[in-house]
């Protein structure tokens, strides 16, 4: 895909992405305390059949899911020399789970380590650490990299700059934003929206953290400083933890939708799901949701 015909599409009518892959795979059985990419692996059916479900819904877009398959992720597991084959199978399970029918997005995120002067991770470790994935990604014929889930400016800079190191394929960045707009890290959300979109990002936003009803304002504000798409993928409301200690999500398909609708209203135009959601969360997506007209 080319940043153009990505331009094109968005500019096209509301792109619709999946909703949550974590959340779903631990109610299909993923255990705690696993690396969640290679016990995807060991379970495809469970990966292509929710792809596939989303796919019916209707997202246009689907995330590999690649989320933690990177080198320092993959440390806790000692599977850091396993990047390029985690990288390269999960995208193919992917395709084969979108066929003609949806493209598909390389997906990197947070290490979880701030960056210097934050924290002890430098620059240059980072920038090798999302290259390597990000190769291997657009190797394995990936349509656009998205970088999702971010926790600070800095390392969304870092995520930009190593894909354009590696290709020219479309690159949205969102961050998980808290509902005054500043990064967990560091920065805040319009900073993200200026800094990125001035060095060439193809869209912006924010995805977890928050139900889509707390993000009205913070929509509303990336959008008065954006020049090119915001992005809207919020949870399925706050997480309730249950008497099991499991997080569950309470925000019901047709109430999201609705919720979704005020997002769209305040600027967002790529809009899909987070923790908690599902196929039938994108399906009422596709049902509710209205593109305002332009004056």
């Amino acid at each position: 895909m080319t940043r153009e015909s990505f331009q094109k599409l968005t500019q096209s009518g509301l792109v619709f992405l999946d909703g949550a892959t974590g959340t779903n795979l631990m109610e299909a059985g993923l255990p705690k305390g696993v690396c969640s990419e290679l016990w995807t692996l060991e379970h495809p059916d469970i990966i292509l059949r929710l792809q596939r479900s989303y796919v019916e819904a209707g997202s246009q877009i689907l995330y590999a899911p690649t989320f933690g398959a990177n080198a320092i992720s993959l440390k806790k597991f000692g599977l850091e020399k396993e990047v390029v084959r985690l990288n390269t199978q999960l995208v193919h399970l992917c395709k084969e789970a979108a066929g003609s029918r949806a493209l598909v997005a390389g997906d990197i995120t947070t290490t979880g380590q701030p960056m210097a002067p934050w924290g002890e991770l430098e620059y240059d470790r980072l920038f090798q650490v999302y290259r390597q994935q990000i190769l291997a990604q657009y190797q394995a014929g990936v349509d656009l990299i998205v970088a999702e889930t971010l926790m600070g400016v800095g390392e969304a800079v870092v995520a930009l700059e190593a894909a354009r190191s590696v290709c020219d394929l479309p690159v949205v960045c969102t961050l998980s934003l808290q509902t005054d707009g500043k990064a967990f890290f560091d920065g805040d959300g319009i900073e993200a929206v200026e800094t990125l979109q001035a060095l060439g990002v193809d869209a912006v936003g924010v995805n977890c953290s928050y139900g889509p009803d707390q993000l009205v304002s913070l929509i509303a504000n990336l959008h008065q400083v954006a020049t090119i798409p915001i992005v809207a993928k919020p949870n399925a409301g706050l997480p309730v933890i249950n008497e099991r200690g499991i997080a569950t999500y309470p925000m019901g398909p047709e109430v999201f939708a609705g919720h979704m609708q005020k997002l769209v209203d305040a600027g967002a135009t790529i809009v899909g799901g987070c923790c908690g959601s599902n196929a039938r969360h994108i399906a009422a997506l596709r049902r509710t949701l209205v593109r305002p007209k332009k004056s």
